[in-house]
């Protein structure tokens, strides 16, 4: 890394707080803030968005239990965005074949359209910003963020252990 271009680090070694609060949560709380104003615009709640947003990358239809796991969210949650989303016609549930608890969950013609007109632009403006990336620094970039994601899981569970023994 260039000298320039490093860190200022504390006594510890680790990146200074004031540096971290300007560079790397900066950044994401910047690409946050696109994303809910891109969802506000739409005329949706955040959830409701990532909702449409995964049943249009699934191809217009996906499980209740597949939104949780894509959108990383409750199970609460999703609902809640499935119901607001029903209530607008972008989205229409049925029991999953064979069963009387699995939901699944497809856009109707009027969600298609909007997927299409809110969501798909969206996908593609996504993929240009990442082809901005070579290969290597698309594989590189996230390898790095789940190394990071995996990192503050760990430090977290940690810390959540040493408040249990407290």
């Amino acid at each position: 890394m260039n000298q320039e271009n490093q860190l200022p680090r504390d006594a510890d070694g680790l990146v200074g707080l004031e540096a971290w609060s300007r560079s790397f949560d900066r950044l994401y709380r910047k690409t946050d803030r696109l994303y809910y104003d891109m969802a506000h615009t739409c005329g949706l709640s955040e959830s409701a968005y990532w909702v449409m947003y995964a049943i249009y990358a699934s191809g217009g239809t996906a499980t209740v239990r597949s939104l949780v796991e894509d959108c990383v969210a409750s199970k609460q949650t999703i609902n809640s965005a499935l119901r607001s989303l029903e209530a607008k016609g972008l989205v229409e549930m049925s029991f999953c074949e064979g069963s009387k608890k699995s939901k699944s969950v497809a856009l109707t013609e009027a969600g298609t359209a909007f997927a299409d007109r809110r969501i798909a632009p969206a996908c593609a403006a996504e993929r240009r910003a990442f082809d901005v990336l070579d290969a290597d620094e698309q594989a590189e970039l996230i390898r790095l963020v789940e190394k990071y994601v995996e990192g503050v899981e760990a430090e977290l569970a940690r810390s959540k252990g040493a408040d249990d023994e407290r």
